[in-house]
């Protein structure tokens, strides 16, 4: 085992995101992808989530660069988080690398290396030889890589799906999948998401007709919501308006501005006289306006949802047909189904996936993973992109295309994995986790369950007043009650609470200084279990000491 080949996933297995795989070799490292996950509801004032890059830290002088399959923000939203931990160059197609150099403005990095490559070139990284091949997905410009090491070729899918009738027209490279399986492959890691799924995907062109059928039947506006990121499917929608006599406007930040690259780059063709600003669809017939929107998972600022909630410039009302255009992501079902039931109170027809075909999934369904194990039929695999259930199911699948069982791995973040031509091993592992980032600073596990308790429970400060010189009490204990209690409805027993905290506090009395520590962690625990007593609950106890 002594020349082995090391795949070491940061993010992406055992979990839906946050996307990251290390490949080493010697004294080489090779990064794919660097993403991150939208925080959920027991994540309260999180922004995002990223992958731990504390071994990337700890080896970035051996980093010799990142390759990034494609522009969803599960595979490219932390890069600006790791380069300000680390620098290496930054590989990808055009439409990847462009939105990843926006997300780098953003964040006011600008001394960072980003290289176009196109789809049948390959990268020199060390000892690696990196090969970019065309896949099909959600977003333009995705690829796969065939990564040559020293011990045999690695095949990374990225996400994908088998479509022979693309928007784009540009199939997946399936020749040169084929190609490398004819070779000989070392090892494959592969896109999880859709193993519950039987047969194939659904061509994306296939959707076209239903978009069609839904505009024949409006009478008044029509708003779309979809993933900003599916230029493809914006295409569509605004191809299928303008041939109905309608204006195009887009709404929400990230939406705008991911259309306005598309655009520059030739991914989207709309022409200028047909796209409108929402300030002017006031003077425009309904039946002629068109709105693409973000906001099909529910998110609480997203164009949707404010259009639903009515705090937004242009509001939903009867008379509008909606057409959410997205499948809700696991763990989005509920903020979902609040829209789509805000949206039918103000009156409007709403189509979605359960309605209609307005959606296809951009990954791979079981056929098509099958026929990707057949074709490059891999001496090792490695399920990723999925949760538990989902590496399981398809680890199985790959046992039964002839990979051997002991060479089939169900990895976790952090572990590593050793391979030679001979052998391989999953051994030790290297710290990995989530990174939870509040605005500009990374939040640890001690302040979210602090946010837990507070969201919870609510906060009861008890305010003691001392005299500087003699440490002599001043006043009674004043109780401050932030989402715990009434104190209005409660004066008894925040006036009870406040002499079990003067008993107490006579304590400091006759303190040295030094024991001020003990005697606040006294008063908080007397206090929480008074609380705990009279109401059953445990709110934040915080003891503030003042000296005047």
């Amino acid at each position: 085992m002594r020349n082995k080949l090391k795949i070491i996933p940061l993010g992406g297995v055992g979990e839906i995101g946050k996307n990251m795989t290390v490949i080493e070799y010697g004294e080489d490292i090779l990064i794919v992808d660097c993403g991150l996950i939208f925080p959920d509801e027991a994540m309260p004032g999180i922004d995002v989530v990223i992958p731990d890059m504390t071994y990337l830290e700890q080896h970035a002088d051996r980093i010799r660069g990142m390759c990034v399959t494609h522009g969803h923000e599960d595979h490219i939203g932390a890069i600006p988080y790791a380069m300000q931990k680390f620098r290496c160059p930054i590989y990808g197609t055009r439409f990847t690398n462009a939105l990843i150099r926006h997300k780098l403005e953003e964040h006011h990095i600008t001394d960072v290396t980003v290289v176009d490559v196109a789809p049948k070139e390959s990268v020199r990284l060390g000892c690696f030889a990196v090969e970019f091949i065309k896949t099909g997905h959600s977003i333009a410009g995705a690829v796969a890589f065939a990564i040559r090491t020293p011990v045999g070729t690695v095949i990374h899918t990225g996400d994908f799906k088998i479509d022979s009738t693309p928007i784009d027209g540009e199939p997946i490279d399936i020749n040169r999948f084929a190609y490398y399986g004819t070779k000989g492959v070392l090892a494959l890691l592969s896109d999880s998401t859709n193993v519950e799924h039987p047969g194939f995907t659904q061509s994306e062109r296939e959707i076209g007709e239903t978009f069609d059928r839904c505009f024949d039947k409006a009478q008044g506006r029509v708003i779309v919501a979809s993933f900003a990121s599916n230029v493809y499917r914006l295409q569509q929608v605004a191809d299928v308006a303008i041939d109905h006599g309608r204006f195009v406007c887009f709404q929400g930040r990230s939406m705008e501005q991911i259309v306005k690259i598309a655009q520059e780059l030739g991914y989207m063709h709309i022409p200028p006289e047909k796209i409108v600003r929402v300030e002017y669809l006031k003077n425009i017939p309904d039946h002629m306006v068109c709105v693409m929107t973000t906001g099909s998972q529910g998110e609480p600022m997203s164009g949707l949802t404010r259009m639903a909630n009515a705090t937004h410039k242009l509001n939903v009302g009867a008379g509008d047909t909606v057409i959410i255009s997205a499948s809700a992501i696991p763990g989005n079902e509920r903020g979902v189904a609040r829209v789509i039931n805000a949206l039918y109170e103000k009156g409007a027809e709403v189509v979605y996936d359960r309605m209609a075909d307005v959606h296809v999934s951009g990954h791979a369904c079981r056929g098509e993973l099958r026929l990707m194990l057949q074709i490059i039929k891999p001496k090792y695999f490695i399920p990723v992109h999925g949760e538990a259930r989902h590496l399981r199911m398809h680890a199985n699948l790959a046992n039964e295309q002839g990979v051997l069982p002991e060479n089939t791995f169900l990895a976790h973040n952090g572990a590593v994995i050793e391979l030679t031509s001979r052998k391989g091993v999953m051994r030790e592992t290297v710290p990995a986790g989530s990174v939870m980032v509040d605005g500009l600073i990374d939040v640890e596990d001690v302040v979210l369950k602090d946010r837990k308790v507070l969201s919870v429970d609510g906060l009861v400060a008890a305010v003691i007043l001392l005299d500087a010189e003699t440490g002599r009490l001043l006043a009674p204990v004043e109780i401050y009650s932030r989402g715990f209690i009434n104190m209005r409805e409660n004066e008894a027993l925040i006036g009870r609470a406040s002499e079990l905290v003067y008993e107490e506090a006579k304590r400091f009395e006759a303190a040295d200084k030094g024991e001020y520590a003990a005697i606040k962690n006294q008063v908080k625990s007397k206090l929480k279990s008074f609380l705990y007593n009279e109401t059953g609950r445990t709110p934040m106890i915080l003891p503030i000491v003042m000296e005047v």
